[in-house]
């Protein structure tokens, strides 16, 4: 188990290319704009597309262990909440969409799946590992963050905090 942890790791600092990550947004400061085409053909402007909302910010990849088990989780909340103005934004770091599109499909997500070809909004928030969640409140700021996997128990727990 800690031999793919590290591996996912160190196949995403590879990723990472030579300008390198940045330090993953601040809680309490806003997370920074992206433009991202959707696994569908549309398109996401972040923040703008979120406004007023609460938002939950994942990076993600099919071969990363813990982020099948997470995207099921996620839907299942997503379903129940997001009448209350609560939005995910499911960021796929650098994958192939052919992959990507069989993966989605065999899961049931119905949340916006975002491609980030080259990894460049993955390196701009930091990521060092997946997954990443960020918590972002309706103020646009970050409210929280979870650094690998988590229990529903937990993320809805944050979640509730905010909506």
């Amino acid at each position: 188990m800690k031999a793919i942890r590290l591996l996912a790791v160190l196949l995403l600092l590879v990723g990472c290319g030579e300008d390198g990550g940045k330090a993953a947004p601040h809680v309490g400061n806003a997370p920074p704009p992206f433009k991202l085409v959707t696994l569908d053909g549309g398109a996401v402007d972040y923040p703008m597309a979120t406004a007023g909302k609460v938002v939950v910010v994942r990076f993600w990849a099919t071969w990363c262990p813990f982020c099948k088990d997470e995207m099921k989780m996620i839907q299942t909340v997503w379903s129940q909440s997001r009448d209350k103005g609560f939005e995910v934004l499911a960021v796929n770091a650098g994958q192939d969409k052919g992959d990507i599109t069989a993966f989605v499909a065999k899961l049931g997500v119905t949340y916006p799946v975002l491609l980030d070809p080259g990894s460049k909004i993955t390196r701009q928030y930091g990521v060092t590992g997946l997954p990443m969640t960020l918590f972002i409140g309706r103020d646009g700021k970050v409210a929280g963050r979870i650094l690998g996997e988590t229990d529903e128990a937990t993320f809805r727990h944050k979640l509730e905090e905010l909506l």
